[in-house]
C-alpha cells in the first residue's frame, strides 16, 4: 500500500459538494474569489490555480468565453491569454525561483483534454531536480507547499 500524507485533501473530501454538477468548473470558478483560487479576472480571460497541480505553482489561463478550442477564440481573448501568460511567466520566476516552465494546451481526448469544452493553457513551473525519486520508483509526485500558500504569493504578485 501507497501513503503519501496529504492533511489538505480533508478539506476537499469533507467539503460540500456543488449542487450544479455537470457544470463546467472553470465557468463555475470564473466569477469566483479567493476559494476559487482565481489570481486575476481580466475583461476576456482570467488565470486561476489548479486544484490538482503538477507541480507548485501550476496555474491555467482561461478564455472567459466557454469555447472549446483556439479557433474559436477572438484575437482579443488569445491576445489576453497570451498576456496573463507572459504574466504569470515572469511572477513565477520572481517568488518561485523556477528553472524553467512548461506552457501547454491540450484540446480534444486524444491530446489529453481533460476539459475538452473549455480550452485552457497551463503554465507548469519546473525546477532542476523536480524529478526525484518519488514520481520515478514510487509513481508518486509529492507537492512540497499547500495550495493555498502558494495561492496567497502569487496573488499578492499579480495585483
Amino acid at each position: 500500500m501507497k501513503r503519501l500524507w496529504a492533511p489538505w485533501r480533508m478539506e476537499y473530501i469533507s467539503s460540500e459538494k456543488r449542487p450544479d454538477k455537470g457544470k463546467c468548473f472553470l465557468c463555475l470558478d470564473a466569477d469566483g474569489d479567493d476559494k476559487a483560487l482565481v489570481l486575476v479576472r481580466k475583461p476576456a480571460a482570467f488565470a486561476i490555480m489548479n486544484r490538482y497541480p503538477y507541480s507548485n505553482g501550476h496555474v491555467m489561463v482561461v478564455p472567459n468565453r466557454h469555447v472549446g478550442s483556439i479557433e474559436d477564440l477572438t484575437d482579443e481573448e488569445l491576445l489576453e491569454m497570451m498576456r496573463l501568460v507572459r504574466t504569470i511567466s515572469a511572477v513565477l520566476r520572481q517568488e518561485m525561483s523556477i528553472d524553467g516552465l512548461n506552457v501547454g494546451i491540450n484540446m480534444g481526448k486524444a491530446a489529453g483534454a481533460g476539459l475538452e469544452e473549455h480550452i485552457h493553457i497551463h503554465v507548469v513551473p519546473r525546477w532542476f531536480g523536480d524529478t526525484n525519486f518519488m514520481p520515478v520508483v514510487g509513481e508518486t509526485k509529492v507537492i512540497s507547499e499547500h495550495l493555498y500558500e502558494t495561492y496567497r504569493k502569487l496573488k499578492d504578485r499579480m495585483g
